[in-house]
């Protein structure tokens, strides 16, 4: 058997056990299993290892997304620099697991927004600081977009969603919600950003998928703006991490 799985709290909203376990029946992989592990606190995570002894890799969702780093064994060098990880592949050596940790959100988020867009904007925002808010910044500064971090308090010059000026949102070509907020089960919440200064020609992008209009780009299509969810994105990266758990495999 290879067991793969999801480790974060919630998972509730993930699609990827759907996903996965759909993929295998299609490509009649019969030994394969996917699972969801909801884990309280990510020091549970050896043991959780020790007793899935199939485990051949997992995805990693949030909060988790920063907190894994400390658990691995060998990171990859992209991932180190984004200073996220939502990929592990599981080896054994000598009985042991050996962590690789690697970044697939990046990749995934650069390839759907560059299908999406018609021309890159100069300027973005990004809504969050954890994961996968790293893993947006590390993007659009690789496409020479000027990121502009908000969330709770400032950070990295960025803006606090009580400081942040109505201008400063409207100018920006670009904004990522990289937050849960919105995310299934409480649909009915958003960034407070002000929306009544969002335009026409901008982009909202939101990194849930589930569901499929959040909140947040609700109040986009409201006022003109193109929307886009992470369903792409999330299909993106999720056959990436099929080609590295399967690296070598034969």
């Amino acid at each position: 058997m290879r067991l793969f799985g999801i480790i974060g709290k919630p998972l509730g909203h993930s699609f990827s056990q759907r996903h996965f376990t759909d993929k295998f029946e299609r490509e009649s992989l019969a030994d394969h299993a996917y699972r969801k592990f909801e884990l309280p606190d990510i020091a549970q995570l050896p043991g959780l290892l020790e007793r899935e002894p199939d485990m051949c890799g997992f995805n990693v969702t949030i909060p988790y997304k920063v907190q894994i780093i400390d658990y691995l064994d060998e990171i990859d060098p992209v991932a180190s620099e984004i200073g996220a990880v939502n990929i592990v592949r599981v080896t054994r050596r000598d009985g042991i697991p050996f962590l690789q940790g690697f970044n697939t959100d990046a990749p995934a988020f650069r390839e759907s927004l560059l299908r999406n867009l018609v021309t890159l904007p100069e300027s973005a925002l990004v809504l969050g600081t954890g994961g996968a808010a790293r893993s947006v910044m590390h993007t659009l500064i690789d496409l020479n977009i000027i990121p502009v971090m908000v969330s709770r308090r400032p950070h990295r010059g960025g803006f606090s969603y009580d400081d942040l000026p109505g201008d400063v949102i409207s100018d920006a070509g670009l904004i990522v919600n990289a937050t849960p907020v919105g995310m299934a089960p409480a649909i009915q919440d958003k960034p407070p950003i002000d929306y009544s200064c969002l335009r026409e020609g901008q982009m909202l992008f939101d990194l849930t998928y589930n569901p499929p209009v959040t909140a947040f780009l609700a109040e986009g299509e409201a006022y003109g703006c193109q929307t886009v969810n992470g369903e792409e994105m999330f299909l993106i990266q999720a056959e990436l991490s099929w080609s590295i758990w399967n690296e070598g495999v034969r």
